[in-house]
């Protein structure tokens, strides 16, 4: 996760002895490969100066004529936003660039038809801290009985009255699709979640004329890579979708406690009121946002996931 931000061009700006430099938006990134879309629309095959950096899709670069692919990326152009997480080795790994919303994608535990509220959140407040729009799927409704239906509803339904959009669908049985595309209609959005919950699933059923690679859960319901490389499309309605590889887990690593408060939107009425102006709502006397725990006005569950996420900036 990180802030809006600009990213510098590569140094002493792009080099022209090959040619004319041109821009573009990376639309495809596989490896060391990239699809970049012209101006124009015309699609090249690049690769990328050592110097510019890590890319992803959404990147608009700069590029020139190759030798041995189309082009040669030279410089990446600043950037509105970016979304990362972490890697093995606890550095920022980028997952997409430009992005105007993410859409978080979950799904009922088989087995119990519960949801993991608190990988949500973790997206939310990702996007919260990014200043990107966000949205709540839960995908695969169609395993919910009755009862798990009713307690899924209950619980984002504080969701929804934080302002956040969410929506029930199933990609197998075309549900909540059309809701999906006019919710992604204009600029640029981003399926984020965990692996099985159904991202690539649900990209295709809103790209019926695109070959996106569907790929098999682990049995033990742990997850791992599905998508093996990262695309955005042009949606048929308007809009473009980034679809990312899945990740079993997101951490906040780099997010200071007070910025953690700051993603969870409704501590900010109640925390001009507590009694410290730096209070982090965990113990502090006269904590306006613990009181309004206490009194029913902020949700115990969403109160449990923010104490989580502190926490685990320590294991």
């Amino acid at each position: 996760m990180t802030r809006r931000h600009s990213h510098p061009r590569a140094s002493g700006g792009p080099p022209t002895r090959l040619g004319t430099v041109s821009h573009g938006v990376i639309i495809r990134h596989h490896g060391q490969t990239f699809t970049v879309e012209a101006e124009g629309g015309a699609l090249h095959r690049c690769t990328a100066r050592r110097k510019v950096g890590a890319l992803v899709c959404g990147d608009r670069v700069v590029w020139e004529p190759g030798h041995i692919s189309d082009g040669v990326i030279v410089a990446i152009e600043p950037r509105r936003s970016l979304l990362a997480r972490p890697d093995n080795r606890g550095q920022t790994k980028a997952i997409a660039a430009n992005l105007d919303r993410v859409v978080i994608v979950a799904a009922p535990h088989a087995d119990s038809g519960g949801l993991d509220t608190g990988l949500i959140d973790r997206y939310l407040v990702a996007a919260e801290l990014c200043a990107l729009g966000a949205a709540v799927v839960i995908n695969k409704s169609d395993l919910f009985t009755p009862v798990s239906r009713a307690a899924a509803e209950q619980r984002v339904g504080v969701y929804w009255g934080l302002g956040y959009k969410v929506l029930f669908t199933s990609a197998k049985h075309g549900l909540g699709l059309a809701e999906l595309a006019a919710l992604l209609r204009e600029g640029t959005g981003a399926l984020v979640g965990p692996s099985g919950a159904g991202k690539s699933s649900l990209a295709k059923a809103l790209l019926p004329g695109e070959e996106i690679r569907i790929g098999a859960v682990a049995a033990d319901g742990g997850g791992r890579h599905t998508t093996t490389w990262a695309m955005l499309y042009r949606l048929p309605h308007g809009g473009r979708l980034i679809d990312s590889p899945g990740v079993r887990d997101y951490r906040l690593w780099q997010a200071a406690p007070a910025e953690i408060a700051a993603g969870f939107t409704e501590f900010r009425q109640y925390a001009a009121s507590c009694r410290f102006a730096d209070c982090l709502h965990l113990m502090e006397p006269g904590c306006a946002v613990i009181q309004a725990v206490e009194h029913g006005s902020i949700a115990a569950w969403r109160y449990r996931s923010y104490r989580s996420l502190i926490d685990s900036r320590t294991t």
